[in-house]
Order: structure tokens, then C-alpha cells, then sequence
């Protein structure tokens, strides 16, 4: 499980009041819990880091849902499924601790969000980390819009 706590995405829940006046859109970003390791039937557990950033210095936008799916496409769980806000240039954080392995090496995130028309699409990163000994790796994703 996550290690951010479920009432932390409450505080940031918001009433939207004017929805014709934003934009839609959704995006998938890619996101590794476990990579194989020499072979197809070893795997290295991964630390995530999943960063949900602003991008505009001017507005406010709306996050709608964060879903988490595993490997086979299959929902493991929703941090949200309400709007939650993104002061400007704000960013927050789910992490994918090391020993949840739920999502498998296959794991990807969607993300439901609303702009305003003029500002910048908000952008999903993920950075996965593992130290095994003296030895480090770290790799990132970017997300992709689909909708």
C-alpha cells in the first residue's frame, strides 16, 4: 500500500462550480513496482515515486480521479475519484512503496484532470528507485496524454 494516507486527498477535495469553463483530459503514465533482474524469472522490487505537477504559474487546475493498475490491466486501487485541487506550480505525491508489488512490472497509472482552456497541460512523472547493496538505480517515466 501507498504510503501517502487516503485523508490527505480529502483536505485537497473541491467543489468545482463552473466545469463548462474547463477543459478536460485524461493520461496514462507507466510506472514500474518491480523490473526483472537477470532473468524472466527474478524480479527487483522498485520504490515509485509518482509526481502530479501544475505546470501553470497562473491557475488552478483539478485532478478528477488517480487509478492504479496492475500489469493485466486490472484496477488494484483509486487514491481519489473526486476533484482535488493544484494551486499554481503545485505538486504532490503518491509513492509506490518497495514491498508493494501489487501492480507488477507492468503497472500504469490514469489520470482524470480539468484546466482552464488557456493553461498548460498539468504533467505526470514517475521516478523508480532501488538500492540493493552499494548499488543504486533510478529511471523515470513521463506520462501521455490519451483523451
Amino acid at each position: 500500500m501507498s504510503s501517502i494516507n487516503p485523508e490527505n486527498w480529502k483536505k485537497r477535495n473541491v467543489s468545482i462550480e463552473q466545469t463548462d469553463s474547463l477543459e478536460y483530459g485524461k493520461s496514462y503514465l507507466s510506472i514500474y513496482s518491480q523490473i526483472y533482474s537477470i532473468s524472466e524469472s527474478r524480479t527487483q522490487n522498485l520504490t515509485g515515486m509518482v509526481s502530479l505537477r501544475n505546470t501553470s504559474d497562473l491557475d488552478t487546475i483539478y485532478l478528477l480521479k488517480a487509478e492504479y493498475y496492475d500489469t493485466h490491466g486490472k484496477s488494484v486501487r483509486t487514491y481519489f475519484d473526486y476533484p482535488i485541487y493544484l494551486a499554481p506550480l503545485e505538486t504532490t505525491e503518491i509513492i509506490i512503496d518497495e514491498k508493494d508489488i501489487s501492480g507488477g512490472t507492468g503497472s500504469n497509472f490514469i489520470f482524470e484532470w480539468q484546466k482552464p482552456h488557456d493553461s498548460p497541460e498539468p504533467i505526470f512523472e514517475a521516478v523508480m528507485t532501488s538500492i540493493l547493496g552499494q548499488q543504486g538505480l533510478s529511471f523515470t517515466t513521463q506520462s501521455k496524454r490519451i483523451k
